[in-house]
């Protein structure tokens, strides 16, 4: 098992880092700003313009922070999720206590439990948390998961970068979680390399280039036509 810490990023907020991998789970020119920019802003806030109703999945729990902010948003915007997760190595209680996001966000009252609740709920369940937000975590590889056809409006594709998990990047898996989408359906990563845009085209997307946030010059935007 690959060691994990800790780490703070430039915006203040925390990530957590492979220790002797040089990967970490979030960008360390600033974790919180990732996430908006590049999934809530690109992908939910996009697709809240056509609908209220958005069902999410998200390859890659972590540390839970775009479930949060998926979260907030729904909120704001009144929005009804439903939010299914996947993650094959769980973070241990003692890392996701230390994860700052809540204090970062200042966050008050019940909001303030929100990440705490994301990570406590049961895995392999699936349970209205909140108030219209519909949550399901699974402990499982994405190779191994199942996916319906035709049931996701939005992806959030965040798992590990393509040189240090290549078979997570793949016109394959790409085509699973292509079948899964509904039309118009919007998957959103933080990756720009010209394999994993060739492997998206291959299995159906159609992409934009997106300006990425601080510190990345470019994110991509895959849409199932």
């Amino acid at each position: 098992m690959i060691k994990r810490t800790i780490r703070i990023t430039e915006d203040g907020s925390t990530t957590i880092e492979l220790i002797g991998k040089n990967e970490n789970f979030h960008s360390t020119h600033g974790a919180i700003q990732e996430s908006e920019h590049i999934f809530i802003q690109n992908g939910l806030l996009q697709k809240a313009k056509e609908q209220s109703a958005i069902s999410i999945f998200e390859m890659g729990f972590g540390t839970g922070l775009n479930a949060l902010l998926t979260k907030l948003v729904s909120e704001e915007k009144k929005l009804e999720i439903e939010y299914f997760t996947i993650e094959a190595f769980p973070i241990e209680k003692t890392l996701f206590e230390k994860l700052n996001f809540s204090e970062r966000l200042e966050l008050k009252g019940e909001k303030a439990e929100y990440l705490k609740a994301l990570h406590k709920t049961d895995w392999e369940r699936k349970t209205e948390l909140f108030s219209n937000f519909q949550f399901e975590k699974r402990n499982i590889k994405l190779e191994a998961v199942e996916l319906p056809e035709n049931t996701f409006d939005l992806v959030y594709f965040d798992a590990f970068n393509p040189d240090l998990q290549p078979e997570l990047w793949t016109e394959d898996v790409f085509r699973k979680i292509y079948l899964a989408m509904k039309s118009k359906g919007i998957l959103m990563t933080y990756s720009a390399k010209g394999k994993v845009k060739r492997a998206l085209k291959a299995a159906g997307f159609v992409l934009n280039a997106l300006p990425g946030p601080i510190g990345k010059r470019e994110i991509t935007q895959a849409i199932k036509i």
